[in-house]
Parts: C-alpha cells; structure tokens; sequence
C-alpha cells in the first residue's frame, strides 16, 4: 500500500494492519497533550496517534502496545523513520498482561469497538475480540498517574456506556467532543477525557466539514501543521 504522507512523518501502511483514517487523526489533534511528560498508546496500529502527539509535545516519552505482531512492526518502522524516533518506543504486547512501574500522564486508545462478527477485515483493530471497553479502563486505572488522563475516541452510541463503566472504577468525564461529520448533522463520535478527580465537564462540538468535502476552519486550523492538502 502506497504511505500516507503528513508534513513532517510519513506513515508505511499494510492491508493487513488498521490503516491511517479520520478517528486517529482527530485524537490526534484533539487529546490534551500539552502538559504531559509519559504517554501511553493502546492499540497503535500504525503508530498515527503518538506521531501526532509527539510532533504536538517535543518535551513528551512515547510507549506503543499493539497485540497484533505486524502492526507493532509497522509502528516501529514508523517510528524509526520520523524526527521523533528518539522519544518514541513500541512493543508487541498484550494490554490484559502488561506490567510496568511507570505511571502515565497520559493514555490514548482508538480502540475496537464492534462487538465480535463473523468478518475477519481488520478484526483485531475493529472488534472486541482482544480487548473491550471495560478491560481497557480497567488497565488505565492501574497504570494512570494521580494527574493523569485517559483519552479516547469512540462511536457516540457508545459514549454513555463508557462514562459509566469508567465512572463505576473510578475515572470520571472532564471533557466530551462531540465530533460532527458535516455541520447541523447528528453527532458521529466523541473524544471522551477522563481523571480521577471530580470536576466540571467541558463540553463542545467540533464539526469536520462545513459542506459536504469542504473542511471546517477548526479542522483546518488544528491539522495545519499536519495535512499536506492538496491546491
């Protein structure tokens, strides 16, 4: 497959690995990563998500867990290839048995969630076959600092399902994007960001196209330094 190419990195591809698309690029430009320093990817795929924040935060270490052998490999290539390879690591490993000391100040996961089918396109990277909502906020509380947060992007059906299950083990809702493919339409997904401390939720939509195939200017402007688009 042909790379996908972005200002400053470069991203090989593989059909057999969850190619680059709009939910990475959006948690991409949307986590808070400005004051963190250790940040943790969960299901890296390509490694998309940690090239953006690291590209956001020169100051901030990088670790990349994916279950899938190729995808990891894939990562690293990524990885090693762009101007952040000395702040960015990966490893082929299983979230449920991973173990580490070091706590995170930040946690960002695009993760699977179509409940398990019969399809085997992409199957690792799309359904809850390996990992489900409640084991990964499971796993953020364990490996979270006291300051930390978890950020993730998720279809908007399922977003009251994950505030609860994270409320019920003890990460609550600090910020919702509620992310709109075209202005006026229904909410597609949301960017959900979770701490440990109680706090008033901030609460805002982004829309990514103001008409259908014209990019809003909020899209426009967060992506900037990113997107390579076209004249």
């Amino acid at each position: 497959m042909k790379p996908f190419k972005f200002k400053y990195f470069e991203i090989q591809q593989s059909k057999n690995v969850f190619r680059v698309g709009t939910d990475g690029v959006l948690l991409g430009i949307l986590a808070d990563a400005e004051n963190v320093s250790e940040v943790l990817e969960i299901g890296t795929g390509t490694g998309l998500i940690s090239l953006m924040l690291a590209q956001r935060n020169i100051h901030a270490s990088f670790l990349g867990l994916d279950i899938n052998e190729e995808a990891a490999l894939l990562t690293r290539i990524n990885f090693e290839h762009s101007p952040f390879h000395a702040r960015l690591k990966n490893i082929h490993q299983d979230l449920k048995t991973f173990e580490t000391e070091k706590k995170f100040d930040l946690i960002v996961s695009n993760p699977p969630y179509f409940e398990e089918s019969g399809s085997d396109k992409d199957k690792i990277a799309r359904q809850t076959v390996e990992l489900n909502f409640q084991q990964l906020i499971v796993a953020s509380v364990k490996l979270l600092s006291g300051q930390g947060i978890l950020s993730v992007i998720i279809p908007a059906e399922a977003g009251d399902y994950f505030v609860a299950e994270a409320s019920e083990n003890g990460l609550f809702l600090k910020r919702k994007i509620n992310i709109k493919g075209i202005e006026n339409s229904k909410t597609k997904r949301l960017v959900l960001e979770f701490s440990f401390r109680k706090e008033a939720v901030g609460e805002f939509d982004f829309v990514i196209e103001k008409s259908p195939r014209q990019y809003s200017d909020p899209y426009l402007e967060l992506t900037k330094e990113f997107h390579v688009f076209k004249k």
